[in-house]
């Protein structure tokens, strides 16, 4: 079965269908924020393959890390009406990822009311809850890293947090299997991603078969003072539809979240830390507010 993605569903518009509308990108990129210093170009002290050697290797032992631990993931897709700015549909569903008793990993749907994006003009689809569920927790490790292409781009402060950045671009494209292609800012002293700001590939512009998505950022949080864990991810962008049988052209305002909390290590508890200080429960946090690479809010 294909898997298709953002799709419109209704052709009311009386829009014509026009040239620059087919010849449109299928989103527009968000911008980075202002927790993002100068980007310094300088030649680093360590070799970018010897960085790349070292923080793929870690990030192999983050990711098995990482399936010790249960979560819980709130996710919300949202419409926007660019005129009002008002959202005009939403899907939103908490998951509990946890442990089956065969100790496999497993989700339990917490909370999931009827979705209504069909009135924003599009649907959900099973790659959008495979990037959920997945992808936006994007990690480069020795087993994948064959499938990308990772060019040095500099060294760049975020908030308190200096990191090497470098940029991701994937050899070769299949539908079947997505990848990721953007950007990554890696901790220069845990040598861990702590900001991934990307998309994953390929769109499929098919007409009549568009299978669109929004770019997106994730940040990651340091737990028990050791790894760096998704904390919280936004995609937004206008996903730019180019007409096919039953619909017309059409702009969409997409947005995205998705906060991974309640961190535990298959039986025991964890740690929060921030700047080297513990913050379990979430102490310096307020709910619903964003939080930068070192889970503060902005």
């Amino acid at each position: 079965m294909r898997m298709r993605s953002w799709i419109a569903i209704l052709a009311v518009s009386a829009c014509a269908l026009t040239a620059a509308a087919q010849d449109q990108d299928t989103f527009t990129p968000m911008p980075l924020d202002s927790g993002f210093g100068p980007m310094n170009l300088a030649t680093p002290s360590i070799s970018p393959d010897q960085i790349i050697k070292e923080f793929t290797a870690k990030e192999d032992e983050y990711a098995a890390a990482y399936h010790d631990y249960t979560y819980r993931r709130e996710a919300r897709v949202d419409t926007i009406d660019d005129d009002t700015h008002k959202v005009t549909g939403e899907w939103y569903e908490v998951d509990d990822v946890t442990f089956s008793p065969a100790g496999a990993h497993m989700e339990k749907v917490v909370f999931a009311p009827p979705s209504t994006l069909d009135q924003g003009g599009i649907m959900m689809t099973p790659t959008d809850l495979q990037d959920i569920q997945h992808n936006y927790t994007f990690v480069l490790t020795p087993e994948n890293l064959s499938q990308y292409d990772v060019k040095y781009v500099g060294q760049q402060r975020i908030d308190q947090v200096d990191t090497y950045v470098f940029d991701v671009t994937p050899k070769s494209l299949d539908r079947n299997n997505r990848r990721f292609q953007g950007r990554v800012w890696v901790d220069e002293r845990g040598l861990q991603i702590v900001v991934s700001n990307g998309r994953m590939l390929p769109d499929d512009t098919r007409k009549s078969h568009e299978d669109l998505h929004p770019p997106f950022m994730t940040w990651r949080q340091q737990i028990d003072g050791q790894y760096w864990f998704p904390v919280y991810t936004k995609g937004e962008g206008i996903l730019h539809f180019s007409g096919g049988y039953g619909y017309m052209a059409q702009d969409v305002h997409i947005r995205e979240t998705v906060k991974y909390t309640n961190y535990k290590r298959f039986g025991s508890t964890s740690k929060v830390y921030y700047n080297g200080t513990e913050i379990t429960n979430n102490s310096t946090q307020q709910q619903g507010q964003q939080p930068d690479a070192q889970g503060k809010q902005k």
